[in-house]
């Protein structure tokens, strides 16, 4: 993943994953929404999507950035609201 992320993005992932709605034993996961932005001049993209769990409804975002190199690397991540957690722990 490090070659996928910039700035703090590979640490908040490090720190999500364990709360990641796509882990669960229980009932399987279902995108339930999902939307994007994209900033001019297409140099970023900031997406969020609800995920559903059965009876729970988990909430994930994260920005996308594109390099010089043309690529697109995730900038950051949140999980419920919890990005801001898991940049300063």
């Amino acid at each position: 993943m490090l070659g996928h992320t910039v700035g703090d993005a590979y640490e908040q992932l490090v720190r999500l994953a364990p709360e990641t709605p796509l882990r669960s034993h229980g009932p399987r996961p279902v995108l339930r929404r999902c939307s994007i932005q994209v900033h001019a001049p297409h140099s970023a993209i900031e997406a969020f999507a609800t995920i559903a769990t059965g009876a729970r409804v988990r909430a994930m975002a994260f920005r996308l950035e594109r390099g010089e190199d043309q690529r697109w690397r995730c900038a950051a991540v949140e999980l419920d609201g919890l990005g801001a957690a898991a940049r300063h722990p």
